[in-house]
């Protein structure tokens, strides 16, 4: 019998959805997404209700669930990120369920280990055969890696994917095999190519991150890490590429060649892979379209699954192995805890994806964020939730100084010896104090709104609706 359709109506209308499902889509095509808005419009249209999404994270592009969920046609979310535009609804109270959040790692168990369970996975699929075979390194929406969906097509009742480059012949070189695919829905566009670019991959040119980039790498130097087979991740933040810029230039400088590169992966990280920087990429997502081209051309450039990225397990995952990952943060308290979800008001704009996971894995964990933004502290008494535990953290890299966990006196010791400016995490709170005075917060009381899950489960933390 064959998988293809040309109607996504006919094959809604076919698969007969039940109300009270739960349906999941990936985020790698980013803000470029055009298939859960399709999706999610044919099964409002065809009367469905109570459906709660598993998706991999939410952009602003999918602003049209406000709409469905206060029709009903959406009750829960649960998600690894969700950006400005959803989390501002989400804050008003408009779900009367709490948005749950995992890792990047804690999402693919769950999934694996039946917790979350999938009814039926909707996967954007850039191309796809006769056959059912998945590939996001080619056609006009080419995405890269599609890492992320791995688990959703293992581990759901039933799959879709939804394709506008269907082929005849057989794909050889596909990322998910058409035995995990049960259906394949034509679409005129699955989504924006443009779109999958983030709003933040190019190096910050602003003196004050360029400052704290220059520190970074000054740190990763004293701290004995940088050697031959040195692995390393780094986020899409303007000042952490601006750090991998100046790192590659000191691998370069040294030559040092490192094992391996991971994660969301850019034109920075491709670049140093190119210039012998790193034996191999791997890559759970693409940041840019430099990216997508690489992983589509290079052999070195390897795409993984969500799994082996950062899925807590007794096998170990790729975070386990690194040496680095450069983070970044909205707020810190003075034990080290970081808030990636919500702005200093508490609105959700976020979420943990890999922070966590890799700030586990990794020998040294640093974030780096500037002391003051938007006139508000970066280190508070308390901060809104916490995202990431403080045990995880090792450094954190400002303008003003470098704070060390003190749990890592042998890293201190380190940067001592190389003369770097060292703060304790109360003289960072207290230079940023002195600059932007005590900031009047209130942190929120009102009902539980989203729940924030560890990568093993466990529940970390909440964040509350302003009362």
């Amino acid at each position: 019998m064959s998988k293809l359709y040309t109607d996504l109506g006919k094959l809604i209308a076919h698969l007969d959805i039940p109300n009270g499902s739960r349906i999941s889509f990936h985020h790698h095509l980013r803000n470029g997404d055009y298939v859960l808005n399709a999706v999610m419009a044919e099964l409002a249209k065809q009367g469905k209700r109570d459906l709660t999404i598993n998706a991999s994270a939410f952009f602003d592009c999918h602003e049209p669930l406000i709409e469905l969920i206060e029709k009903g046609v959406v009750s829960g979310l649960e998600c690894n990120y969700m950006s400005a535009k959803l989390g501002a609804a989400i804050g008003l109270g408009i779900l009367e369920k709490p948005v749950i959040f995992r890792t990047h790692g804690g999402r693919p168990k769950a999934i694996l280990d039946a917790v979350t369970p999938i009814d039926f996975a909707f996967i954007a699929a850039p191309t796809a055969d006769y056959q059912g075979n998945l590939s996001g390194k080619y056609g006009p929406s080419a995405c890269g890696s599609l890492g992320y969906a791995f688990p959703d097509a293992r581990a759901a009742k039933t799959v879709i994917a939804l394709s506008d480059n269907l082929i005849d012949e057989a794909l050889a070189d596909y990322s998910i095999p058409g035995c995990e695919v049960d259906y394949v829905v034509s679409l005129e566009q699955i989504g924006n190519p443009q779109g999958i670019v983030s709003g933040t991959t190019q190096v910050t040119r602003d003196p004050i991150g360029l400052l704290m980039a220059q520190l970074a790498v000054k740190t990763i130097q004293a701290s004995g890490l940088l050697k031959d087979g040195f692995s390393f991740q780094t986020g899409a933040g303007g000042a952490s590429l601006a750090s991998a810029k100046y790192l590659h230039e000191l691998m370069l400088e040294q030559g040092i060649k490192g094992s391996f590169g991971l994660g969301g992966i850019t034109s920075y990280l491709v670049k140093m892979l190119e210039d012998g920087c790193f034996e191999t990429l791997y890559d759970v997502q693409c940041f840019d379209l430099a990216a997508v081209e690489s992983i589509r051309n290079n052999p070195q450039h390897r795409e993984v699954s969500a799994m082996h990225y950062a899925a807590p397990s007794k096998q170990g995952a790729l975070v386990d192995h690194l040496d680095l990952v450069i983070l970044g943060a909205t707020e810190i308290d003075r034990n080290f805890n970081v808030n990636v979800h919500t702005n200093s008001q508490g609105q959700i704009m976020g979420g943990s994806g890999g922070h966590s996971d890799t700030a586990a894995g990794a020998k040294l964990a640093m974030i780096i964020a500037p002391l003051i933004r938007a006139r508000m502290p970066l280190i508070l008494p308390e901060i809104q939730c916490v995202s990431t535990p403080g045990e995880s953290i090792d450094c954190v890299v400002t303008q003003y100084g470098i704070a060390v966990n003190p749990a890592r006196s042998e890293l201190k010791a380190r940067l001592e010896d190389a003369g770097l400016p060292l703060k304790s995490i109360s003289e960072l709170e207290q230079i940023a104090t002195k600059i932007s005075g005590r900031p009047q917060i209130q942190k929120a009381s009102g009902r539980v709104i989203a729940e924030i899950l560890y990568r093993d489960g466990s529940r970390l933390s909440e964040i509350r609706q302003k009362a």
